[in-house]
């Protein structure tokens, strides 16, 4: 039998070379492979500034404290994500505001997001997240998409890109579109460096912010404080900030990645296409719609829906994948459905329909770059055979 894991992570490439690297230079901490990871990813997706930090959820807490939310602020975040998008929201006293999402693509639509801002009008940020490795509609500011509604209406922009590396929209790549976007590097992204995250803005006075607060509210990088010829121990604390930096080891396997991430993206491009072929005649399975080039796409996560036609439950054909040694995983649990949101903010599920439908079908197939075709052919077949086609 087959033993398919949701995720493997390919370390194909100059992963250990560069540790090693690292590990002879005897600086282990943020240093020049940080450096290094940040100046070649702003060059990828066309940001001005890109800060390297130890996860998505630290870049998201620094984004919305760089753009000012404080304690009662609303926050607008869709609820069909993990829960790192809405609790950031909370480390600032700020309240979340959650919108149902679109159900044939996972994402907020400029319909979904114009109606939320004319119902919430004191809302200031609008988190986008871009599910599975697929763009929202963000548009340019001349467009009806989703960044002019909200330049029109004074609303900030931050993308939560964990999925999004590397996508495009239109002619721009994600990291280049909102006010600040957030990566994710974790182990079974496109990229990753192990535990990692990058922050991305065109803004300078943000960009300032958050070198600052990433590290203590430091006034100086930690390798400047040890490298530099002026006395080494002299600093300042201009606020109280985090101790979000990454780590050189962590970068030194980011760099390694980064080299590779194009070919890995386009191998999981062919899973995708091998399960849109594949599972495309299956009535009882809603696969997701892509409205995106091909090639935009990231694709992160693969996901099926099943409808009211399939003749199991989500849980029973997880259960049975399990059997066939087929890993799988569910994106999301809604969080209008998770105990302390539900609670604190008295949510209802049927203000959520869409995200409703969803979560009672939903199943993440695996993906990634060493998927054969064998493999995927197996996938395929056993969902067909406990789906009883």
């Amino acid at each position: 039998m087959y033993k398919i894991p949701y995720a493997r992570v390919d370390c194909s490439g100059n992963e250990y070379k560069y540790v090693k690297e690292v590990l002879d230079s005897g600086w282990l901490t943020t240093a020049s492979k940080t450096h290094k990871l940040e100046e070649n990813f702003k060059k990828i997706v066309g940001a001005k500034h890109a800060l390297a930090v130890n996860s998505c959820t630290s870049a998201l807490h620094l984004a919305l404290e760089a753009v000012g939310v404080q304690e009662g602020d609303k926050v607008l975040v869709p609820t069909w994500t993990f829960t790192a998008s809405a609790e950031i929201i909370r480390y600032l006293g700020a309240d979340p505001v959650f919108l149902d999402v679109d159900y044939e693509t996972s994402s907020l639509t400029p319909e979904i997001v114009a109606e939320s801002i004319e119902r919430y009008p004191d809302a200031k940020v609008l988190i986008v997240v871009h599910f599975a490795g697929q763009a929202a509609p963000m548009g340019l500011e001349d467009t009806d998409e989703i960044m002019a509604i909200c330049r029109k209406n004074g609303i900030i922009v931050v993308e939560d890109a964990a999925h999004a590396f590397p996508s495009r929209c239109g002619n721009q790549y994600v990291g280049n579109i909102g006010d600040v976007t957030c990566f994710s590097f974790y182990a079974n992204k496109t990229m990753t460096t192990g535990e990692g995250g990058m922050l991305t803005t065109n803004k300078d006075d943000i960009a300032e912010r958050v070198k600052l607060m990433r590290l203590h509210g430091i006034d100086r990088d930690v390798w400047d404080r040890f490298t530099s010829s002026k006395v080494s121990w002299e600093y300042d604390i201009r606020a109280p900030g985090y101790k979000y930096n990454m780590p050189d080891i962590n970068a030194a396997v980011g760099l390694a990645q980064l080299e590779q991430v194009f070919d890995k993206r386009d191998k999981r491009q062919h899973c995708a296409e091998f399960y849109l072929d594949n599972l495309k005649d299956i009535e009882a399975v809603d696969l997701p719609k892509i409205r995106v080039p091909l090639s935009d796409h990231a694709w992160h996560i693969f996901a099926i829906t099943l409808n009211n036609k399939a003749q199991v439950s989500r849980n029973d054909l997880i259960k049975l994948l399990a059997e066939d040694g087929i890993g799988t995983s569910v994106h999301y649990k809604p969080l209008h459905r998770m105990s302390y949101y539900k609670e604190k903010y008295a949510l209802e599920n049927a203000h959520y329909p869409n995200s409703e439908k969803l979560w009672k079908g939903c199943i993440s197939l695996p993906i990634y770059s060493g998927l054969s075709d064998e493999e995927l052919k197996y996938i395929c077949d056993r969902v067909r055979v406990h789906l009883k086609l």
